[in-house]
């Protein structure tokens, strides 16, 4: 059941009440064109489908690998296309932040405020997030268990907000590969929040030598059917017309063309569970 936050959240959508939601776009604002094409299809899939959809991209990246890859238009100009993205196609938006400073400048433009797995420990962080009143979603850090992340959902919940998400993406293994732990979804449950699964992170091969970070796509759908077979609340899919050409994470995002198919197995999974 989606609680009543969420309900506000996607207020004026019409979905069914028992679907996982969908946190989708592509990695990072790279200009109106792409925005537009991802929103336009994913937002029709979602309505047909009768899933709650938040666009997702990142105004900013600042936790690339090289110090030669794009990190972003400017937080103005990309924060205004996710604005627009918003209001075209009545969507709520989400954006990652990295800094406490940050946190009131992304909110005024969108409607969810995503915290880094590398910095779900930073409280100031948090703090800031919190004191908006938007929804943070918490990705878990790479280094932590599902049942440490009640440490971040206290933080945000002191400050005074009820509004928490958490997300798993993926545990550190060796030095180039993260490997998926499902007990962490209802760990993570179990601190009250709404939990998420991301299927596109997860399957990251950071660290290498080439300084661009690798993934396989291939094995996207099977992290999202497991996910939602143990009950995860929502998933986040990173997804591209053109992932060879995408300027941030294209290792590890889902052709656009390929996430209908997906998504229509996956809700059969959910009606067969729920």
């Amino acid at each position: 059941m989606i609680p009543n936050f969420l309900q506000d959240l996607f207020q004026g959508q019409s979905y069914d009440e028992r679907s996982f939601f969908l946190i989708a776009g592509p990695c990072v604002v790279e200009g109106e064109e792409v925005l537009t094409e991802v929103a336009e299809k994913v937002s029709t899939i979602c309505r047909n489908m009768g899933i709650p959809y938040v666009f997702k991209s990142s105004y900013r990246k600042a936790n690339r690998t090289s110090a030669s890859s794009f990190t972003g238009l400017g937080d103005e100009t990309a924060l205004k296309l996710l604005q627009k993205i918003g209001k075209t196609y009545h969507l709520p938006t989400v954006s990652d932040i990295h800094a406490h400073d940050e946190a009131a400048m992304a909110a005024a433009y969108v409607d969810m405020l995503q915290i880094p797995a590398f910095l779900c420990r930073q409280t100031d962080l948090l703090i800031a997030a919190a004191q908006t009143g938007k929804v943070v979603n918490v990705k878990k850090g790479q280094f932590l268990s599902g049942e440490a992340m009640k440490f971040a959902a206290e933080k945000i919940r002191k400050a005074g907000n009820e509004k928490v998400i958490l997300t798993e993406r993926g545990n550190s293994f060796g030095y180039t590969d993260l490997v998926v732990d499902y007990r962490n979804i209802p760990w993570m449950q179990a601190h009250q929040a709404p939990t998420v699964m991301d299927c596109t992170h997860s399957l990251q091969q950071p660290n290498q030598s080439s300084g661009v970070t690798g993934g396989n796509p291939a094995m996207i759908g099977t992290i999202a059917k497991a996910a939602i077979a143990v009950g995860a609340d929502g998933l986040f899919i990173e997804t591209h017309p053109e992932p060879s050409k995408a300027l941030s994470d294209g290792a590890n995002m889902l052709r656009l063309d390929h996430l209908e198919p997906l998504l229509a197995q996956l809700v059969k999974i959910r009606k067969a569970l729920f």
